[in-house]
């Protein structure tokens, strides 16, 4: 999902337009290691290094070999590919040397080459720094999420991971106990872990609300976001998340792109004629709140009923009718949070010349 950056960056002028900077910097990152390739506008290698640790005292050496190859962080732009942990030390540690960093998905720039017959780290942190290049049109420049918001991040995805071991140790111990043999001693592990496991994710989510509620802003974001009918806490908290703490507008079309939720059509010609079907990939954890959200509005909300219904009527599929229900959700979530006013049930928008007609 595209995201929008409050923060100027030193490639940008003060009319907004961009800079051509004059290098171009691409790392390929490792647990361990990282190398780095610099290039210029003109496609041409500066310098390259197949190997610096993955910490700190190879961030400082990567300093000192850019000051020898008269890199500075005012004309460069940083791009790597997005690796999870294993880059938001490096990130943090060139943002915070002023460096621009671009992070981009490995797909994308795997697709923007041909199959080469050389695959190493240095071959990789090259074709990177040509991407850069070739795609600078495309910049979303990095911007470091809050404390807060990590550390609402890193307990919303532990929590899901011990949601999943829940569920699984339920769905063991339900299979055990229809066994015939004697497996009592078993179950009651089960029973151990599940107790266990229930507990600490109900820690975690009052966390969850104690991180939030210590933000007057996010609380109150947050408490418009949960005015919304079958919107609660875990929704509410991805969404954060997502937004960098509400710091970022959220786009109904561009968020249910990105979830996954999104139809697409598929036909050509006058021979293929498929329904049109989402994609189903994305951030999983959101997708899920989202159909748990638009099955609760089917159940519980008479408009959205109504609606679902009359969808099933018309021909279209169960799946696709909560589908559409989700999608509604998310024009409505970020409708709440764009006039930052709370969810009126029952709401209809009047068009400014009836009014005046009236």
């Amino acid at each position: 999902m595209e995201q929008a950056h409050s923060t100027t960056c030193s490639v940008h002028d003060q009319g907004g337009y961009m800079k051509k900077p004059k290098f171009y910097i691409g790392i390929d990152i490792a647990a361990d290691t990282f190398a780095v390739s610099i290039l210029t506008q003109e496609n041409s290698l500066v310098a390259r290094k197949e190997e610096f640790a993955n910490k700190n005292g190879g961030f400082t050496l990567l300093i000192k070999w850019l000051k020898q190859c008269k890199v500075k962080a005012s004309d460069t732009v940083v791009c790597m590919e997005h690796t999870g942990v294993y880059m938001e030390a490096l990130s943090a540690f060139l943002y915070a040397k002023k460096f621009v960093i671009w992070q981009e998905s490995a797909l994308k720039v795997k697709r923007a080459f041909k199959l080469s017959t050389h695959k190493t780290d240095a071959v990789d942190s090259e074709q990177i720094a040509q991407y850069a290049v070739r795609f600078l049109d495309q910049l979303q420049p990095y911007q470091p999420k809050s404390l807060r918001v990590e550390r609402i991040k890193t307990l919303l995805q532990t929590r899901e991971f011990f949601t999943t071991q829940l569920t699984a140790n339920k769905n063991a111990k339900k299979a055990l106990e229809r066994k015939v043999a004697n497996v009592n001693k078993v179950i009651s592990f089960y029973r151990s872990n599940i107790d266990s496991l229930s507990k600490t994710i109900k820690e975690m989510n009052e966390e969850i609300k104690l991180l939030i509620d210590e933000d007057s802003f996010l609380k109150d974001q947050v408490n418009l976001l949960m005015s919304i009918p079958s919107v609660g806490l875990l929704l509410s908290a991805n969404l954060l998340v997502l937004s960098n703490g509400f710091t970022q507008q959220l786009n109904a079309k561009k968020l249910s792109a990105h979830a996954g939720i999104c139809p697409y059509q598929h036909q050509s010609g006058s021979s293929i004629r498929r329904r049109a079907k989402s994609r189903q990939y994305g951030p999983k954890i959101l997708r899920k709140l989202m159909y748990l959200a638009s099955i609760s509005l089917r159940m519980h909300h008479d408009k959205f009923k109504k609606y679902f219904f009359r969808k099933v009527e018309e021909g279209k599929c169960k799946k696709i009718a909560l589908n559409n229900i989700a999608n509604k959700l998310l024009k409505i979530i970020c409708a709440v949070l764009k006039n930052q006013q709370v969810y009126i049930l029952g709401y209809r928008s009047v068009s400014p010349v009836l009014l005046k007609k009236s």
